[in-house]
């Protein structure tokens, strides 16, 4: 086995993996946060 050193892995697909998903996440929670207003508005 090969001797593992801390901190010499490359992480920036991880890195892009992250930050994609939070870039989802709070797009879809805004969104879901226009349509509930847009239904409270419309009364449905």
């Amino acid at each position: 086995m090969a001797a593992y050193k801390h901190g010499t892995m490359d992480i920036s697909d991880h890195e892009k993996t992250f930050a994609g998903f939070v870039k989802f996440t709070t797009r879809t929670v805004i969104g879901i946060f226009v349509l509930l207003i847009f239904l409270a508005l419309v009364g449905a």
